[in-house]
């Protein structure tokens, strides 16, 4: 009489979770392994957190005029002579706390740098799939006008549309307004990029198996690209995306420098660094040299981790 085998006792170990394999990965390696990315990173956290956190991480609020005394106005930082215990980095001509500025500037320029280059690169995505899957006429009128755009700088695209905008709209707009018309002219100077690197990688990916195997099965153009071609062409994607923001944000500041970005009075990190600018030669250096610094940090910090998520993301430099 034969015996019948034993079942086995033994276990098998659950798969890891999310987070265990996102620190086994390439990428959590290639990060963990950089001093500089990791710097980079916490400084971008740091001023992600200021910026979400700033009517709560600020010393005063810079836009209640409660709390804004024009006789605390062009104070010098609390250390140098003649400087306030109450204001740490010193105070604008307005009598604003800097540093509460520097805090709400930040989150301005985070704000329309995010919105900037999301929109961007839903703009540029989306004709980017269309151009490289559907080809013909289409294509050849969506990359003509990526090419002349290319032939312009973005500080002029995004004065040419901010103009244009504001001379369709009024320039009596609000605040929000404001905000909407800058985000849209930072939005398209940057479509051009992400537009010509997803039709490069869909032309190669729409010539695959896959694809091919989709289309026999009746699946519609808009469902290939959607569900299948997309996930395959988002590394790029992101590389840029990460670059852009540092680009946008400077851009912001820049035209807020130039007087056509938020309003006057909105303490972005542009506006202070015009503001400061019409008083450094009287000596007050503490205006501009403050959200300056703040502002080259940020962009430095984010140009940082593009380059890193660039380099870790070639699967060549693995």
């Amino acid at each position: 009489m034969s015996k019948a085998p034993l079942l086995s006792t033994t276990e098998q170990s659950p798969p890891p979770g999310l987070l265990a394999r996102a620190f086994d990965s390439d990428l959590a390696y290639s990060f963990l392994r950089s001093p500089i990315t990791m710097a980079a990173a916490a400084v971008v956290l740091l001023f992600a957190l200021i910026a979400l956190f700033a009517p709560w991480v600020s010393p005063r609020n810079p836009f209640d005029l409660a709390t804004v005394s024009l006789l605390d106005s062009l104070l010098p930082p609390s250390w140098a002579e003649g400087g306030d215990a109450r204001f740490l980095l010193g105070t604008d001509d307005q009598g604003r706390d800097l540093l509460s500025a520097i805090f709400y500037g930040t989150r301005i320029s985070l704000v329309v740098g995010l919105a900037s280059v999301a929109f961007a690169a839903l703009l540029g995505i989306s004709l980017g799939l269309l151009s490289g899957y559907l080809g013909g006429t289409l294509d050849a009128v969506i990359m003509r006008i990526a090419d002349v755009q290319l032939t312009f700088p973005a500080i002029l695209i995004a004065l040419l549309i901010d103009g244009v905008v504001t001379a369709l709209i009024g320039s009596q707009g609000d605040a929000d307004t404001a905000y909407f018309v800058l985000i849209l002219s930072i939005g398209l100077s940057f479509w051009v990029q992400y537009a010509r690197t997803v039709r490069g990688s869909t032309m190669v990916e729409k010539s695959k198996e896959y694809v091919q195997a989709a289309r026999l099965m009746g699946l519609s153009s808009f469902t290939i690209m959607r569900r299948h071609i997309l996930p395959n062409v988002m590394g790029p994607v992101l590389v840029i995306a990460t670059i852009n923001l540092a680009l946008a944000i400077i851009l912001e500041a820049t035209l807020s420098f130039l007087g056509v970005g938020v309003p006057p009075t909105e303490p972005s990190l542009g506006t202070l660094i015009r503001v400061g600018n019409d008083f450094l030669f009287s000596g007050e250096w503490w205006i501009t040299f403050f959200p300056g610094l703040a502002l080259a940090l940020l962009a430095l910090a984010v140009n940082l981790l593009g380059d890193w998520l660039r380099d870790a993301l070639n699967p060549k430099l693995r």
